[in-house]
């Protein structure tokens, strides 16, 4: 896809199932299992089985190689492999891939997962422990000498700025901590199902750092998730209603690093989001206005709003306004803030439930869903329609 002019990927191919594995803090299997179990569980509700899946993509983070997932699942030949890098920026990527497989005949049908015990096993949050010198680790060389140590740490720098760029306060994030908690209340698949949150819960939380505090962070999950794609034609005659990958990108911007961008011009948007908005909105021909239900990315609250800004929602400096009125039904799964830690896999899932008509937060009508992946990395993006 070019970032110069709308690309012929739109509508080809298409999203037909969805598998996960429950979300806890504690699987008690491996993370091989949890993958299997998500792959198949896609399958079935797509009504395919695994000698029809000819392509696997996952992260390069995953502890669980496309061979040998195929191995274990059942599925025999594989046309199509494939990995995306930056972590939870690689979500939407995992089905760009599938679908620019699938639309260029390389593959007829690709399964996307993503399964880790990021609670019990390795805990992202917990910041970098040990690293192989690499060209990336570089930059963090530079920061973590001085304590900035973990995620939130990192994208702490960038909320800062962003407070005293607009004249606003901390209590501006707890808008998208207490929409993604109300959803998650209602979602039995939530770990915070039954479990909503007011603005002074919010407000009360402990300062993780500032101006972060624990409400404005994801929480760590066990689990996975299962994303199968083929194409727009042979997706009718399936079991479920296609959701149609409308449009799908990546994007890194200028002066991009993993996390640390903090030498760009300004640190109060998300550049590489930006990148993205304009293929998505280009491709798709739509608008924001065209938009029924948004599933963004959500390890924290300071960048859920700076997104809703690129993709032009609102003007800089008024997204937390925006969400406070409900201007558009956001995370309705509950987010990572609220359902699961999935990398954003599970919310590219409750995409395609709002077009199918089965979220336990169903947002009438909807018939086009934005998904954004994770932030302050390379990132991606999809805009997913219903058929018709």
């Amino acid at each position: 896809m070019s970032i110069r002019s709308r690309d012929t990927l739109g509508s080809r191919a298409a999203v037909v199932g969805i598998g996960a594995t429950e979300f806890s803090k504690d699987s008690g299997r491996s993370e091989l299992k949890l993958a299997v179990e998500a792959v198949r569980a896609a399958l079935d509700d797509a009504g395919l089985s695994p000698a029809d899946v000819d392509g696997l993509v996952t992260f390069t983070m995953d502890t669980s190689p496309e061979i040998t997932v195929a191995q274990a699942a059942g599925i025999g030949e594989l046309s199509f492999f494939s990995r995306i890098h930056y972590g939870g920026g690689a979500a939407c990527a995992t089905v760009q891939q599938a679908a620019l497989a699938v639309a260029s005949g390389i593959a007829e049908v690709v399964v996307c997962y993503r399964a880790f015990n990021e609670r019990s096993g390795r805990r992202f949050g917990s910041g970098v422990q040990q690293r192989e010198p690499s060209a990336e680790g570089t930059a963090l060389g530079w920061n973590l000498p001085f304590g900035l140590l973990t995620p939130a740490s990192w994208v702490a720098m960038a909320a800062q700025r962003y407070l005293h760029s607009y004249g606003l306060t901390p209590d501006a994030f707890g808008h998208v901590a207490v929409t993604d908690r109300r959803h998650a209340a209602k979602n039995p698949a939530a770990y915070f199902y039954g479990k909503p949150i007011t603005l002074a819960d919010h407000a009360a939380s402990r300062w993780i750092v500032e101006p972060l505090r624990l409400l404005d962070c994801c929480q760590e999950t066990d689990g996975g998730q299962a994303i199968v794609v083929t194409s727009a034609e042979r997706a009718r005659d399936l079991r479920q209603p296609p959701a149609v990958i409308v449009a799908a990108a990546q994007g890194a911007g200028r002066a991009q690093e993993q996390m640390t961008s903090f030498y760009r011009d300004d640190l109060t948007g998300l550049p590489e989001m930006g990148v993205v908005a304009r293929q998505l909105w280009a491709t798709s021909g739509l608008a924001p206005g065209d938009i029924d239900v948004g599933i963004i990315y959500d390890h924290f609250t300071p960048f859920v709003l700076m997104q809703l800004e690129e993709f032009g929602f609102c003007e800089p400096g008024e997204a937390a306004e925006f969400v406070a009125a409900d201007a558009l039904p956001l995370n309705t799964h509950g987010g990572q803030l609220g359902e699961a830690y999935l990398h954003g896999m599970n919310g590219i899932a409750e995409a395609v439930r709002q077009l199918r008509g089965t979220s336990v937060n169903q947002i009438p009508g909807a018939s086009r869903a934005l998904v954004t992946a994770g932030t302050g990395v390379p990132t991606s993006g999809l805009v997913l329609g219903a058929e018709g």
